[in-house]
């Protein structure tokens, strides 16, 4: 999760949000979250847990996300 804070930091076409599951379930259910952190790009699930700087970087910046 800090990576993507660090990235929306760096950059002001990347927004970063953090949603606690238990208080918005609803939502933790649309985004099938089972565990975290659940990275989401352009509203679609992409992957599931931490990641080192350089593949989070990669993944993001991939042309399938743009």
């Amino acid at each position: 999760m800090l990576l993507a804070y660090k990235t929306a930091l760096a950059s002001p076409r990347v927004r970063s949000a953090a949603i606690e599951a238990t208080e918005f379930p609803a939502l933790a259910d649309s985004m099938d979250v089972w565990s975290v952190p659940r990275i989401v790009v352009n509203g679609v699930p992409q992957w599931d847990g931490a990641v080192p700087e350089r593949v989070f970087l990669d993944r993001v910046l991939a042309p399938a996300f743009e």
